[in-house]
This record gives C-alpha cells, sequence and structure tokens, in this order.
C-alpha cells in the first residue's frame, strides 16, 4: 500500500496451458501486456509483471475516495510443454519474492476453464504447485477464476446451474478455498463495467482475509 490514497494489491495467476491464465491477467490490468493467443505449445515461458493504471470508483478509505492499483505476475503453465515442474516452480518462486517479496502477496488466482470439465488428476498438479509455492496456508490465499464462461452461457449454463451440474473434483476445490471464485469472458476486451465486477469481487476476498498478505 503505497499512501492512504492508493491501494495496491499484488495477484498471481497460475494454471494450466490455454486456460486464459495471461489474457485473465490482461483483463485485470485493462492492458495488453501479456502475450496471450493459440498455440499448440506453452505460449509464456518466464515470469512477467503487469501493472495497471490508477482505478478510480471502487474504494473508499476513512470516507474518502482511493486509488486501486493492480499489479498482476504472469507465470508459466504447469504442466509445461518445455519446462520441468521444478523449473516452473523456481522460476515462479524467484519472481514472488522478487516482484512482492517486500509487500507481500494478497491472492493467488487459479485460472481453469469453464467451458471444460474438471477432471481428478487434472487440477491436483497446480494445485500441488500452489501448495509448494504458497505453503500451508495456500487456502487463505488462493480463488479461482473460471475462464471462457462466455462459451459456457452460451451453451445454457447460468454460474448458478454450471455449478449444480460440475465435477465434484471442481466442488471440492472451491470449498477448499472457502467458495472464492469468479466466472470470467475471454473476450479480447473486457469492459470497464465487467472489468470493476471482478476487482470488486477481488477485493471482497482480499478484505474477508483482513488483508493479509504472504
Amino acid at each position: 500500500m503505497a499512501d492512504s490514497n492508493e491501494m495496491t494489491i499484488n495477484l498471481v495467476v497460475l494454471g494450466k496451458t490455454q486456460t486464459g491464465k495471461s489474457a485473465a491477467g490482461n483483463s485485470l490490468l485493462g492492458s495488453s501486456d501479456f502475450e496471450s493467443h493459440l498455440s499448440p505449445s506453452s505460449v509464456t515461458t518466464c515470469c512477467s509483471l503487469g501493472r495497471s493504471g490508477r482505478i478510480l470508483g471502487l474504494i473508499r478509505r476513512n470516507g474518502c475516495e482511493s486509488a486501486l492499483c493492480v499489479r498482476v505476475l504472469d507465470t508459466p503453465s504447469y504442466p509445461h510443454t518445455a519446462l520441468s515442474k521444478e523449473e516452473v516452480r523456481d522460476t515462479v518462486k524467484a519472481a514472488l519474492a522478487h516482484h512482492f517479496g517486500e509487500e507481500g502477496l494478497h491472492l493467488a488466482l487459479l485460472v481453469l476453464r469453464a467451458d471444460l470439465p474438471v477432471c481428478p488428476d487434472e487440477s491436483d498438479d497446480t494445485v500441488q504447485l500452489i501448495q509448494e509455492l504458497l505453503g500451508p496456508t495456500w487456502k487463505d490465499f488462493t480463488a479461482v477464476l473460471l475462464t471462457h464462461a462466455d462459451r459456457a452461457e452460451e451453451a445454457g449454463y447460468s454460474e448458478e446451474t454450471y455449478l449444480h451440474s460440475a465435477s465434484s473434483t471442481l466442488l471440492s476445490l472451491l470449498s477448499s478455498v472457502q467458495h472464492k471464485y469468479i466466472f470470467l469472458d475471454n473476450h479480447n476486451s473486457i469492459i470497464k463495467e465487467e472489468r470493476n465486477i471482478v476487482l470488486t469481487k477481488l477485493l471482497n476476498f482480499i478484505q474477508k482475509n483482513n488483508y493479509q498478505v504472504l
């Protein structure tokens, strides 16, 4: 947190190849900082930090409006087409220490695709990576970001009916992170109102965690 008129939240996006991690990071920042496109191999091979401009209208502190600044760390996917689990883990761990070492991390966002079923073995790898990176309190600092929600909607699913039909693996995961989840469309450019709704939900998660950082 820089000063009383500005609050910075630090986020990291983690997930499998082609789940839309980098695109989700761009949506949160309101920019195109991270390379994101369809590819037969993993696009992101190293960590990079993106920073939003000052976002107004979302926070009031001590009766005054504060500006919000969002910092997002984009990471290589796991499993990765070119990097081992150890290489991904060590790369992300070093980047977290470098970028958020002093201020701390507010939330890790586990990115899953809403238009694909989550199977038992599938989420285990990434969840295990998060546990290794964040330690025993990882559940308090992890939220699930369900991307490609527009495709689920096109298939006739509302958020409620989607969760009603979801696999026990996904429901168990959502339960373990205290139902901190957000549905996110994967249009090329998320409109400002949608972005503000997503950021408000993230701020609520952080507030419920008493603004603690890792």
